[in-house]
């Protein structure tokens, strides 16, 4: 069950027609560790269009960060069937899955996995640079990116020169800066304070209204009230899927 809003004039070509960004169906995913076998999907199946607002809720052990992994094409289904973009996931290589984690996908991580000794600018260039574009168009598209979370006035700071609630700026900076088809965030007010929290939530909703497809991942109820739809998993299935006004 899901929505679907207007398409922004800037939005990528990259979606097929109908604007479906993931479906994945009859997703199952075990892990053998020593003679168990754990099953941490059991045949999931959903559907996400663009420009959707999605909150993952489930307790310790529900299968939500493995979701999350599948999706972010971090991990691969045991069976079942992935399509990214109408793309099977399954059939890409490992060169393929690095390069649509690049340019497709933006990551925010709850601890913000920032280079510690490189300024802000230079943190969110790191996928340009994996991308090979030139210097000059990663520094104009860096710039763009941090100016875009308010961040304008602090390209030049390091890390430990900024706040909770800038670093993690700095990181969907980072996640934005490839103009990706969906953003990932997982658990992405976890480190911060309540105030702080707030305000990355508000940044995530201008991104939303902006027509970013965001994906989150989170135990928080007052969190992911913020999204527009909210998938609820338990033991590995979906509990419930719910529109969320």
């Amino acid at each position: 069950m899901s929505t679907t809003a207007s398409s922004p004039a800037t939005a990528r070509a990259f979606h097929s027609p109908g604007d479906l960004v993931i479906d994945i169906r009859d997703v199952t995913k075990l892990y053998k560790m020593g003679q168990e076998i754990v099953y941490a999907l059991r045949g999931v199946t959903m559907k996400i269009q663009r420009n959707e607002y999605l909150a993952v809720m489930g307790p310790s052990g529900s299968g939500k960060s493995t979701l999350m992994n599948m999706l972010g094409c971090l991990d691969t289904p045991t069976a079942g069937h992935y399509e990214f973009a109408s793309e099977d996931v399954a059939e890409m290589t490992d060169d393929e899955l690095a390069d649509i984690r690049n340019r497709e996908i933006g990551f925010v991580f709850q601890s913000f996995n920032l280079l510690p000794r490189s300024d802000a600018l230079h943190n969110v260039e790191l996928p340009l640079i994996y991308a090979g574009l030139p210097s000059s168009q990663r520094r104009e598209q860096a710039e763009q990116a941090l100016v875009s979370v308010g961040l304008g006035d602090r390209m030049h700071h390091r890390p430990n020169e900024l706040s909770g609630g800038q670093r993690q700026r700095v990181a969907i900076a980072r996640a934005l800066v490839n103009r990706p088809s969906i953003i990932l965030a997982d658990e992405p007010t976890g480190a911060l304070d309540s105030k702080t929290g707030v305000e990355i939530m508000e940044l995530f909703e201008d991104l939303y209204d902006q027509g970013n497809t965001i994906i989150m991942v989170t135990h928080e109820e007052d969190v992911a009230r913020h999204a527009r739809r909210i998938v609820r998993l338990r033991d590995g299935l979906i509990e419930a899927d719910e529109l969320h006004a």
